[in-house]
């Protein structure tokens, strides 16, 4: 018996009861023939959701916009954001928050329509936004994030995506519309900071900052400066986020301010895609056009990102500005050291080291230095070496030979067994990563012919990237293109 889709709803607003600086009440605008192509079921569990409930008509008229769950207040949220260095007034364009779904456990987390009509927002961030999104780029975000999830990276997560019966220009192009229903523990980014010092005030300021402590860092509240501490905890969670993206081989391609979550979760999977062949200034995005977001750049970029939110930041700190500004400075100093042993501690356990000796970063360094002067493929390289294979991608190095016996030195030094240090590189090493030319190839079926054969088998694949069983071997191999991958926001 499927329960009432309005009775599953768990919903709060706490948000919209914030000072309207901070948003737009907007309603979903209708679709014509909504159509639920994905619905992730271990999700909607999670949140308290009946799958049943869901994917009955009266359900997916709820997740497709075209009604609103009990108790929601929908609105669309302010922010500004960087982009590529520039600032900008921006705000949810083609998004609209429904409400806080409350879990059975306690948890809160926001349910958020993407591509659900045009919004007060719309003009700001796109010049002839039409406020929806296309189906191709929404079950992307659907696999990426997933994927991201099973990887044990911090993300925001898909529920559902739905097909809007409706057409979209993009390009030239007529795409087929859908909504992707997003949930993340908010959608407060660094740009939402920004936008509330820039434009509502100090007051407004301190009020979505004590609401983004509450309901993100409630320990800070005691600490003598609360604000301060706040914005090393931010610190924190973003030189962690961004040393797994690296260790991954994960590159966002769009690290603008207004993607960048106070929460720490990976937002945005639009110009994304995983690295095959290990080259630092790797990057994907078809807006990028000088590579300012390449792969090498993302630790430098995640501190120039906390640097434009310092200066939001700064007036809450002290009441003059010499102590406010020494406070801010060395609060941002920390994040090359905390990401360096993020960074430093991954990697040593992607080779095996239970412990720490002062050489492991040059042992790091050379083999990453072999990696790149052969192309090697990073994920496959790291595979390679945990389960004593032949290192296909640098065998051919010189340095090689030498540096595999320095290695295998450095783990006879510590005091674990073989079996232990296989194992932990087995934990640390994903079997799989979703390749680029797997995505495409899952988008073009599920787009073009409606088959998400290929979609499924592939994310059962991704499903458990440690397991590293033999059907995950069979897809290991990497094609070689003749073109450069490019990805693209979608919008």
């Amino acid at each position: 018996m499927i329960e009432n889709p309005q009775a599953i709803w768990h919903l709060d607003n706490s948000y919209a009861h914030l000072s309207d600086c901070f948003y737009t009440k907007t309603a979903p605008t209708p679709v014509t023939k909504p159509k639920l192509k994905r619905l992730n079921h271990e999700l909607a569990k999670r949140l308290g959701l009946d799958v049943g409930s869901l994917a009955h008509p009266d359900g997916i008229e709820i997740l497709a916009g075209n009604r609103l769950p009990h108790n929601s207040i929908p609105i669309a949220q302010a922010y500004a954001g960087h982009q590529y260095k520039t600032f900008r007034d921006l705000g949810d364009g083609r998004a609209i928050l429904l409400g806080e779904q409350l879990t059975p456990d306690g948890k809160r987390f926001d349910i958020h329509l993407k591509g659900a009509g045009m919004t007060p927002y719309s003009k700001k961030v796109y010049k002839n936004g039409d406020g929806r999104a296309a189906l191709g780029p929404m079950l992307r975000e659907y696999i990426l994030s997933a994927a991201m999830e099973a990887l044990g990276i911090p993300t925001s997560h898909s529920l559902a995506v739905v097909a809007t019966g409706e057409t979209m220009i993009r390009k030239g192009e007529e795409l087929p519309g859908a909504i992707l229903v997003r949930v993340a523990s908010s959608h407060i980014r660094f740009g939402t900071l920004q936008y509330a010092a820039k434009w509502c005030g100090e007051a407004k300021l301190r009020e979505i900052v004590d609401y983004t402590i509450a309901r993100h860092f409630p320990e800070v509240a005691a600490a003598e400066r609360p604000y301060l501490a706040f914005f090393g905890k931010v610190i924190e969670r973003q030189a962690s986020l961004i040393a797994n993206w690296q260790l991954i081989g994960f590159i966002h391609g769009v690290q603008n301010t207004d993607n960048v979550m106070i929460s720490g979760e990976t937002l945005d999977y639009g110009p994304c895609a995983f690295m095959d062949t290990y080259k630092p200034l790797t990057w994907f995005s078809s807006i990028d056009r000088h590579g300012r977001y390449a792969y090498v750049n993302q630790p430098s970029i995640g501190r120039w990102n906390i640097e434009r939110l310092k200066e939001s930041l700064m007036p809450l700190f002290a009441e003059d500005e010499a102590t406010q500004e020494r406070l801010a400075d060395e609060a941002v100093a920390t994040f090359d050291v905390q990401y360096e042993q993020y960074w430093l501690q991954g990697m040593r356990k992607k080779l095996g080291m239970y412990n720490e000796e002062a050489e492991d970063r040059e042992l790091i360094d050379a083999l990453l230095m072999m990696m790149e002067r052969q192309e090697a493929d990073y994920t496959n390289t790291f595979l390679d070496l945990t389960f004593g294979e032949q290192v296909s991608g640098l065998s051919k190095d010189k340095h090689f030979e030498s540096w595999y016996t320095c290695w295998q030195q450095r783990l006879s030094r510590q005091q674990a067994s073989t079996s232990d240090i296989k194992q932990l590189m087995k934990a640390s090493n994903p079997a799989v990563v979703p390749r680029n030319h797997q995505v495409e190839q899952a988008l073009e079926a599920a787009v073009a012919y409606d088959d998400f054969t290929v979609m499924e088998e592939l994310m059962d694949v991704w499903q458990e990237p440690f397991a590293h069983t033999d059907k995950q071997r069979a897809y290991r191999h990497v094609p070689k293109q003749d073109t450069p991958y490019i990805t693209y926001c979608g919008t």
